[in-house]
């Protein structure tokens, strides 16, 4: 009989890419040390036997549980009873020895659904295995590689699992990395540095993992190895998800696009079960194929739809479900997935379900019941269930000036920063968190002053980025600085970026130690249309954008705004802003800012506060303007 064995709970480091890395990221301080690895984190591989099938049309194999952890079944290894096993529409689950048998698909993966209470094995990069391709001619001639000749329906495929105590606890912490799309080296460094370093100071999510959100590169998918490295680092099992800057642009159709993706980090859609939630994975763009040039839609295939409905056929109705797709089904402006509809029916039978997305670079959380005139036009009358869009770890494609640790600001179009979602469970209920690269979980307030002057210079600013820069630069302005005219002419605000903020989120000011005042909340969900415009922008990061990358997207789904008292007299005075969320956790931060006579007491106080801010010498430090900066999403976000 096999005994488990104590493994040493040493984390694996992949040094060599690393090296490599340090030669063109920016000279920074390593991340920390990580914490050692939950000790049900065991390198394996699915066990494939080559031998002769009964039958070619039929696929069989065991799921069984790897006693030694030598991903091989064993004699007296046992078969897990019960679970979930896909061709990727047909879903099976396994008898009383762990048995299945599936229907063979010319070109599919096969992959299980890891039950609570169990975990599959990860490779030398933490990558979670528990897939097979089968593809028996290959993908042919594609640039990455894409998947090799597979050859016949093998004898039998065989998953291994070791039990876990850590994924069967109903609390569960499970952070989401959308967005890496590291271009080059130096920006895979810049990730390795930045939110990818913070994780690996983690030790919160051991058994639940990380979840890559998709465009983890940015179309050159030899960097692939790259972000396997710097996610090497992660405290338990990095599982991936595809994004429309992840596939072979050179695949003739949407078949193969994900052909190299499929190879090298597992299946294209798949789900996988910590404590009590069932997590589900889909991709959410369709290719159009080579003679289109890289052109997608995005688009949940019917295929990846009917296995959607078969896999949820095995997920009590009261479950508590994440369905996370690159591209969000809608974000606060638009509904972005073309087939948004049809997918809402197929979960329309679990109300706890809540999606989740990135693609857009924005940080949003928009809660089931909300209406937008934009949603009813494409015929989604009210919001069925919650959206979040994960922010991004690249936050604005790494654009900017470099900040003091020399990392690109990189604020996004939506008034948000780089970092990463973690969704929190305790079994019954879910809640979620942004963590904003290089800061506590209670850094959650951008504020800034929304003034006539100041919506003044963003448009002569706009007018500067939309000539591409022709010209000098209007002067610069402190976002902190008003004129006594423009408070007497009301219109200016105190506005709160509250990155937790939801729609039933509540923000107060308090001016100079006065009674608070409640907030306006610019894009409640009503029924309103978008609300766009430089009074509807916060003027903190757009300010800092608009004098570098010029990406604005004037609107946000979590601003709110409190007009300034038009009675303040000349001088400094302090704005103390409490953000609520929905779950009543308090965060506070203040702003101080100056009342000055006229315009050019303003632009002579302003010169001021920027020395003071480092803004001056800021001009000076690097400016990115990344390939990012002119993908797709970038242009659109522009556009808008």
């Amino acid at each position: 009989m096999h005994t488990r064995p104590i493994r040493p709970r040493t984390a694996v480091a992949g040094l060599g890419a690393c090296a490599v890395l340090s030669l063109f990221a920016p000279l920074l301080s390593p991340t920390a040390a990580a914490a050692q690895p939950p000790a049900e984190l065991y390198e394996g591989h699915v066990q494939v036997d080559r031998g002769q099938p009964e039958d070619p049309e039929t696929l069989t194999g065991q799921v069984f549980d790897d006693v030694n952890q030598n991903s091989k079944l064993d004699g007296d290894e046992k078969g897990v009873a019960g679970v979930a096993v896909s061709n990727g529409v047909d879903v099976v689950q396994t008898d009383g020895e762990g048995r299945y048998e599936l229907p063979v698909r010319d070109n599919m993966t096969v992959s299980i659904t890891q039950p609570a209470g169990w975990q599959v094995p990860v490779d030398e990069d933490k990558v979670a295995q528990f897939s097979y391709n089968h593809l028996p001619e290959g993908s042919g001639d594609l640039k990455y590689g894409g998947i090799e000749p597979t050859g016949d329906t093998p004898k039998a495929v065989n998953f291994p699992m070791v039990e876990s105590q850590a994924s069967a606890e109903p609390e569960q912490n499970c952070p989401i990395a959308a967005d890496t799309q590291a271009y080059d080296k130096t920006e895979m460094g810049y990730a390795r540095d930045g939110a990818v370093g913070d994780l690996a100071d983690r030790n919160d999510y051991g058994a639940c993992g990380v979840l890559l959100l998709g465009d983890n590169v940015g179309d050159d998918l030899s960097l692939n190895d790259d972000l396997r490295d710097i996610y090497s680092q992660m405290n338990g099992p990095v599982r991936v998800a595809p994004g429309n800057h992840d596939q072979d642009y050179d695949a003739v159709d949407d078949a193969h696009a994900l052909d190299t993706f499929r190879d090298q980090f597992g299946p294209s859609y798949f789900s996988y079960e910590v404590g009590k939630t069932h997590f589900v994975v889909l991709d959410s763009i369709e290719y159009e194929g080579k003679a289109n040039n890289r052109k997608y839609k995005e688009k949940i295939t019917d295929e990846q739809l009917t296995w959607l409905a078969n896999d949820l056929k095995n997920v009590p109705k009261n479950a508590q479900v994440v369905i996370a797709t690159h591209a969000p089904i809608l974000t606060h402006k638009e509904v972005v997935v073309d087939n948004a509809k049809e997918f809402y029916d197929v979960i329309a039978d679990y109300p706890n379900a809540v999606t989740v997305g990135g693609h857009t670079h924005t940080q949003e959380n928009l809660v089931a019941g909300q209406t937008r005139k934009e949603w009813a036009a494409a015929g989604i009358e009210k919001l069925p269930h919650t959206q979040i869009v994960a922010g991004a770890v690249s936050g604005d494609w790494y654009s900017g000036g470099l900040n003091a640790d020399g990392l690109p600001y990189s604020f996004t179009q939506d008034a948000s920063e780089p970092g990463v979602l973690t969704l929190e469970f305790d079994g019954a209920s879910r809640s979620e968190r942004y963590t904003v690269r290089g800061e506590s979980d209670d850094h959650q307030l951008l504020l800034g002053v929304n003034s006539p002057q100041w919506r003044d210079w963003a448009q002569k600013a706009q007018d500067w980025q939309d000539a591409d820069k022709v010209g000098a630069p209007p002067e610069a302005i402190s976002e902190r600085v008003v004129t006594r005219d423009d408070l007497k002419q009301g219109q200016t605000w105190l506005t709160s970026s509250f990155l937790a903020g939801t729609s039933d989120a509540r923000v107060e000011v308090s001016f100079d130690g006065k009674s608070p005042k409640q907030s306006e909340h610019t894009q409640p969900g009503e029924g309103e249309a978008l609300a766009k415009g430089w009074e509807y922008t916060d003027p903190y990061t757009a300010s800092q954008n608009l004098r570098t990358s010029g990406n604005v997207g004037q609107s946000s789904s979590h601003l709110w705004r409190t007009e300034i008292p038009s009675d303040l007299g000349l001088g400094t005075h302090t704005a103390e802003v409490t953000g609520t969320d929905r779950y009543g956790r308090e965060f506070t931060e203040t702003i101080r800012f100056t009342v000055v006579e006229d315009e050019a007491a303003a632009q002579s106080e302003s010169q001021k506060l920027l020395r003071q801010d480092g803004f001056d010498t800021q001009q000076k430090k690097e400016i990115r303007e990344p390939k990012g900066l002119d993908s797709d999403e970038a242009q659109s976000a522009r556009n808008d």
